[in-house]
């Protein structure tokens, strides 16, 4: 009798959280070949805060938040956001991915990319008027592109094109953001520009998601962060989750002790 009033209480405190979570994962499982990428992961991704996805490379950061979105399928598990099954919340949801999976020889400029982000506004039929240009100008004056907004997108380097990308995501007015790997191959200044764009978008009540590799800069940028390697290792905020301890399990041998002695983390 104690037991299933402990599990029954654990199940109401698991279905509280997931009402206030911009994103919840429950069960998530992808296979690719037959080899699980991501293995059983729940995860919840709490609104108005930002969370960095960390892990080795191969632990299936990029491929959870796919899967998460519906761009790789899934062998099993629920998403919801915002306390709805996904399908309801595609138009609260911005996603920015890798820029090494985009086509950048696409023949289009770069203000034409940020008024992708208003697709839904603008229907089928494209109309755009003078205050969506407008908008779209503001978007990339958010992140330092409005002059590049007649560029060719394939002109621009990868700081900049990624850049753009967030411009679109912007344009999008989502709640809820999710980045696969925004610093990875940019220059200081963009890296800069980007980590100010998204602690603004937070302190607007929104919530932000990033698959992140650069390790000594999680505690500066991040609220909360989930450790996968293929299964989830930890979750949480940053002080009690980003430690010593977690980082040695989730990466095992791959991470050097001195490299964990240079961060200067909490040892529990």
């Amino acid at each position: 009798m104690i037991m299933d009033a402990l599990v029954e209480h654990a199940a109401e405190k698991r279905e509280r959280v997931t009402e206030k979570a911009a994103l919840a994962v429950r069960g998530l499982t992808v296979s690719y070949a037959e080899k699980p990428a991501v293995f059983s992961v729940d995860a919840t991704f709490l609104t108005g805060r930002m969370t960095a996805i960390v892990g080795p490379n191969g632990a299936g950061k990029s491929t959870l938040l796919k899967a998460s979105l519906g761009i790789v399928p899934r062998v099993s598990g629920e998403v919801s956001a915002f306390g709805e099954p996904l399908g309801k919340a595609m138009a609260k949801i911005a996603y920015v991915p890798q820029r090494a999976s985009v086509d950048w020889d696409f023949p289009t400029r770069v203000v034409d990319v940020v008024l992708m982000g208003l697709y839904r506004e603008l229907g089928l039929l494209s109309l755009v008027r003078k205050e969506h240009r407008q908008f779209a100008s503001e978007c990339l004056e958010r992140v330092g592109m409005v002059d590049f907004a007649e560029r060719q997108i394939g002109q621009l380097s990868g700081g900049q094109q990624q850049r753009v990308f967030l411009a679109r995501a912007l344009a999008q007015k989502a709640e809820l953001y999710l980045l696969d790997e925004p610093f990875a191959g940019v220059d200081a200044a963009t890296e800069r520009a980007i980590i100010h764009v998204l602690k603004d978008l937070r302190a607007e009540g929104r919530t932000v998601v990033c698959v992140h590799h650069d390790l000594a800069t999680v505690a500066d940028y991040f609220d909360d962060v989930l450790l996968v390697n293929i299964r989830k290792m930890a979750e949480g905020p940053i002080p009690e989750t980003f430690t010593a301890e977690n980082l040695q399990m989730t990466y095992g041998g791959r991470l050097a002790a001195t490299h964990i002695d240079q961060l200067k983390l909490p040892t529990g």
